[in-house]
């Protein structure tokens, strides 16, 4: 019997906000979080990309100085996103053994492993912290996550570049219908704006270079764009069967009715231009989810701003949706957010459930000429979404050519 799975709490923790109040605020009023990086080390290494847009609540400003120091920064993200959703969720009574933890990054901790590189070639191996394989580890966002809310059903993580957390929140969903949990707290985090990182994405020529600009760099779908901006921060979402969110009298805010996992198979870091791996995983989503797409009301993009990626997404949607692909309300937030890499499908589903909860869809800032390429009905301004059931889907593809959609339904109760 497939069971009803409902979202009930909500976290995140962004270049435009610090709480999944401030975000939503934020990202309506059309706010871009893209800002000058002010580190010695830009200058250092003379960096061709000088901003990004880095979480504007930073984690020591938050967490007590004796936690933030066992924990990476990305893992820090990971602990505040949750701490609010668990909190708006109502801190759910359910048995340690009856809760999951479904989490994700892309990178993972690599400010640890790095600064322990540099500790070990000037300081030697004496001063290298003992906490540092599981500061730097991937699965240490879960791991301390399981700590954190003693959930005891299993803590698992997914590595899947930009795909990860989407994959994490449906991979959150199934382990709900094959009864391992009755609550699974899901998301991704990633911090990895760091010198390294900044020069790699450059010299692929993923990154925009628009240094004089940086609120304006990440232009999704414009004629003009030329590469994404780093992002970075967490989110979370507390998924638990209706039946046991009801029994405990938990808010609702929508339900997460199914997704899709596939791979392109075709380049390590290009996506199909064909798209039949991206269309593929939205096929999947809406059948897991007993729907079709005439039944999709929005969507939030992939859309990360780079020249090629962008029509691609189109081309793989038009497989899936036909003409009608240009009638249905398109967001790309990460033109607010920048990309948070494993970080940003659980961002976005955030995003998803709030516009689906208010009918509206969140505008894609930056658009100057509209690439023809990518002919999506885009809009600066929130787009309404009218009344009546409405169905999402959140697209999110990656490195290694993962691509990861789930599908999100409102909540008419």
């Amino acid at each position: 019997m497939t069971k009803r799975i409902v979202i009930t709490g909500l976290g995140a923790t962004s270049a435009i906000g610090g709480n999944v109040e401030d975000n939503w605020r934020n990202l309506l009023a059309g706010v871009s979080g893209a800002r000058p990086l002010e580190h010695d080390w830009v200058e250092k290494y003379q960096l061709p990309v000088t901003f990004a847009a880095e979480a504007i609540v930073r984690p020591e400003e938050v967490l007590p100085r004796h936690e933030a120091k066992r924990l990476d920064p990305s893992t820090q993200f990971a602990l505040i996103a949750a701490r609010e959703a668990w909190a708006d969720a109502g801190e759910p009574d359910v048995a340690p053994e009856r809760l999951g933890v479904d989490f994700a990054t892309g990178i993972g901790g690599v400010w640890t492993l790095l600064d322990a590189w540099d500790t070990l070639r000037e300081k030697g191996p004496r001063r290298v912290m003992p906490l540092t394989v599981p500061m730097l580890m991937p699965n240490a966002a879960a791991g301390n996550l399981s700590l954190q809310f003693n959930a005891r059903a299993y803590a698992r993580t997914v590595v899947s570049a930009c795909a990860s957390s989407t994959e994490s929140v449906y991979n959150a969903y199934e382990h709900l219908q094959q009864g391992l949990a009755d609550v699974v707290i899901a998301g991704g985090a990633e911090s990895a704006i760091h010198p390294i990182t900044v020069a790699s994405f450059a010299s692929a020529q993923a990154l925009s270079r628009r240094n004089d600009d940086p609120a304006h760099a990440s232009r999704p779908g414009s004629v003009d764009r030329d590469g994404f901006v780093m992002g970075e921060g967490a989110a979370v979402l507390i998924l638990e069967t209706e039946e046991h969110a009801k029994a405990r009298g938990a808010k609702i805010y929508g339900y997460l009715m199914g997704g899709g996992v596939t791979a392109d198979s075709y380049h390590i870091t290009g996506n199909d231009p064909e798209g039949w791996g991206a269309a593929r995983a939205v096929e999947q989503a809406l059948a897991v989810a007993g729907a079709s797409p005439d039944d999709v009301t929005h969507i939030n993009a992939h859309a990360t701003s780079t020249p090629v990626g962008d029509p691609n997404e189109y081309v793989a949607l038009k497989r899936v949706f036909g003409d009608r692909i240009d009638e249905i309300p398109v967001s790309a937030t990460k033109a607010s957010t920048g990309h948070l890499l494993g970080g940003t499908g659980a961002l976005e589903a955030v995003y998803t459930v709030l516009a689906l909860r208010d009918r509206v869809a969140p505008p894609t800032i930056n658009m100057t000429e509209q690439d023809p390429e990518v002919p999506f009905r885009l809009s600066g301004e929130p787009q309404p979404l009218g009344d009546g059931p409405q169905l999402a889907i959140s697209n999110s593809f990656g490195f290694g050519g993962h691509n990861a959609v789930v599908a999100i339904a409102s909540y008419e109760g």
